[in-house]
């Protein structure tokens, strides 16, 4: 393992502390009995505290010191000095420990009397400190010059979403963010159970993915010698609870679709989804009215949240409107019972790529998805879809080839998705049937038949709702964040390429693909300024390490960073 020069000299101050007896990575118990949240809320002056944290920065003046403690609630200012730190003639402790082989980010314990500065800072008078922990790697942390210009910030999202650890340390407004996920949940829970319903767990490997249609991950079980898939939904093992005489259960389930990746998607994701015996969709949008407005004031103190430069109001009631009825009012065609090779002559007039493999379900999807969605930025019920959309869902009750579905719609995205559940086990299992046909059609997302499920359906399922919520997006609209990287702790992410050693030149032209790209070559090579003989050593070094590719396209040579 190569070490940098900081980390060579990290490691040689570790065994100056063991050569003085003190061990870098104690194992006792350290009595802290004040955070630094507490220290200001309760502040006495005088009072005796024990607190811990990393030290984060230091402004050392000779035999006094002024520095930052940095807890799990925040920083408070600590104040060693020599002389009561060492009462001794032996200053050992200040003179070599303190200021010579103590970093910025180890963790120390601290025992003080708290005082105020002359400028009204509250802060600890070190009597003693103990080192906890001994950090070999230096912090990324952010420089300001005296003009207020910020260096050096820990900003990249590869790294920071690769390494959390460090961004939660260095930037602690992350941190707000999934605190505010956890409450999200908590509150979910309490809404719930204030209602009588009861929290669950159910299997994450099924022999059947049910429940969605979405392609899944797939593991073999060796003592069984049977495949298994990692749940894609959760929906019919709570549907089974219901049928075992439940009337109300919920669960937080980790669900695992092999599909692709973006700001809005994570292979593993949570999703909340819900079930309530005698209850239809109408109560169900009624009820996710009173849940979504009480998680914005219990978050935000109001029912107004700020999205992507918008007030999002989950004030009750939504506004609701029928998918085709959305689709007939913003593309003119209406679609209602309509053939599926009338649903594609439809697609193919407004420009939508569709295949042989699409029945109508998918092509209503589509459209709506690139005609539709993106219109609907306040809090809005899609309602009453065909059939083909929904295998698991009731038929509707007045209107023909319909279902009893709705999808919440907030900033032009889903949020929520729920039915009046189908409890006829005939007409479920020749919906499953239909979902086989796509299946055999080539379509890779339609879902299988469950056999067990259709058995329990048959043993009798009381009229039902059922809603799913998806908690990492929910968390994204209540925190105002923009990929679903920034609500996630550790996101999936590609294998860490080795780092690769670059010249001056390459890591100047490097940023500035990182900032465009692709590029046209051209353009690069003109913001670049490099003379041509630089210019070709600098592409070709790029390229040949991988950093970088050259394609070619009708408008000419583009320059992109490498995948």
């Amino acid at each position: 393992m190569q070490l940098s020069e900081q980390e060579i000299i990290r490691r040689e101050k570790l065994e100056k502390l063991r050569d003085l007896g003190i061990e870098p990575f104690p194992a006792a118990l350290f009595p802290v009995d004040h955070t630094s949240k507490k220290i200001k809320e309760t502040y006495e002056e005088g009072k005796k505290v024990v607190i811990s944290g990393r030290l984060m920065s230091r402004r050392i003046q000779g035999k006094a010191s002024f520095a930052e403690l940095q807890d799990s609630e925040g920083r408070i200012q600590v104040y060693f000095n020599r002389d009561e730190i060492c009462t001794g003639e032996d200053k050992t402790k200040y003179n070599d420990v303190y200021k010579k082989l103590l970093d910025i980010g180890d963790f120390i314990g601290v025992e003080g009397t708290l005082f105020t500065t002359q400028v009204g800072e509250k802060t600890v008078m070190v009597n003693d400190f103990t080192l906890l922990s001994k950090t070999l790697r230096p912090l990324p942390l952010p420089k300001v010059d005296s003009e207020g210009n910020v260096y050096d910030e820990f900003n990249d999202p590869e790294q920071r979403y690769r390494m959390r650890y460090v961004d939660l340390v260095v930037n602690p407004k992350v941190k707000d963010v999934f605190v505010k996920r956890t409450k999200i949940m908590n509150t979910i829970r309490q809404f719930y159970n204030d209602m009588g319903f009861l929290e669950v767990e159910t299997p994450i490997l099924q022999p059947i993915p049910g429940g969605a249609a979405a392609r899944p991950f797939m593991t073999h079980h060796n003592a069984l010698n049977i495949p298994l898939y990692l749940r894609i939904a959760n929906e019919l093992y709570l549907k089974r609870l219901i049928v075992g005489g439940f009337d109300g259960v919920y669960e937080f389930a980790k669900d695992f679709r092999n599909e692709g990746m973006d700001r809005t998607h994570n292979p593993e994701f949570t999703v909340m989804e819900m079930y309530a015996a005698y209850k239809d969709y109408n109560w169900m949008m009624d009820t996710t009215e009173e849940l979504l407005e009480k998680i914005a004031i219990e978050l935000h103190g109001s029912s107004k949240v700020l999205l992507d430069g918008k007030k999002i109001d989950y004030k009750a009631p939504y506004k609701r409107i029928g998918i085709l009825d959305a689709i007939k009012e913003h593309t003119g065609h209406d679609l209602y019972q309509k053939s599926e090779e009338e649903v594609r002559e439809a697609c193919k007039a407004m420009d939508i790529e569709v295949d042989e493999t699409m029945g109508i379900g998918k092509m209503i999807d589509e459209i709506f998805g690139e005609k539709c969605e993106h219109l609907y930025v306040q809090p809005t019920f899609i309602i009453d879809y065909p059939v083909e959309m929904s295998p698991l869902t009731k038929k509707h009750r007045s209107k023909s080839g319909l279902t009893e579905r709705f999808e919440l719609i907030v900033n032009g995205k889903e949020l929520a998705n729920a039915y009046s559940e189908l409890n006829d086990p005939i007409d479920q299992r020749e919906r499953f049937e239909e979902q086989l046909k796509l299946s055999e059609k080539g379509d890779d997302e339609a879902m299988f038949i469950d056999q067990d499920f259709l058995r329990a359906l048959e043993y009798g399922m009381p009229p039902t709702s059922g809603i799913g919520i998806g908690i990492d997006r929910l968390t994204m609209f209540m925190t105002d964040s923009h990929s679903i990287q920034d609500v996630l702790f550790f996101p999936q992410m590609k294998p860490e390429r080795k780092k690769v050693a670059m010249t001056e030149e390459e890591k100047a032209v490097f940023n500035i693909l990182k900032s465009h790209s692709p590029m046209d070559l051209n353009v690069l090579k003109e913001q670049s300024g490099l003379s041509n003989k630089k210019w070709d050593k600098t592409i070709k070094g790029l390229t040949k390490n991988k950093l970088a590719k050259v394609s070619k396209s009708n408008d000419g040579l583009f320059v992109e960073i490498a995948e």
